[in-house]
């Protein structure tokens, strides 16, 4: 008994243009694989870490860091949870920019929440009395 020749097929849309090269159209693929690579480096422990967040295959997360396909679904949100790039780049390609003002103003908030937190935590006391300044500026070798 032999499967019908007809249906269950898709018709051929290769994105892969021989010796090694991708066509131009994976741009989604790239600016991903650009993100990961100044979030986390190029190297294999960066492809662990990617895993570790999103519970790809290793080899699945080298491919993403490669440019040859791009995550989706799950996958991009947990990208976009853990990484800024991932997220900023991500919004970018959404037309979203705009976006971003609001989270670097969230991250220079919590910035300055730290800040005068440990500015609090600095030990009481008279620091307007000139023994306290350092009057020596120099730079000594």
């Amino acid at each position: 008994m032999s499967f019908p020749k007809k249906g269950n097929f898709f018709p051929g849309e290769s994105r892969y243009a021989g010796g090694g090269q991708h066509l131009a159209d994976n741009w989604f693929a790239d600016e991903i694989a650009s993100a990961l690579k100044r979030s986390l480096g190029n190297a294999r422990a960066g492809a662990k870490v990617v895993a570790s967040w999103t519970g790809a295959n290793e080899k699945t997360v080298k491919n993403w860091f490669a440019g040859r396909y791009g995550p989706s679904g799950e996958h991009l949100v947990a990208l976009a949870r853990h990484s800024d790039e991932v997220l900023g780049i991500f919004l970018a390609m959404a037309g979203r920019e705009g976006l971003m003002v609001g989270m670097k103003l969230a991250a220079a908030e919590q910035a300055i929440e730290e800040l005068l937190a440990a500015v609090r935590r600095l030990p009481a006391g008279d620091y307007t009395d000139p023994s306290h300044v350092a009057t020596d500026f120099t730079v000594r070798k």
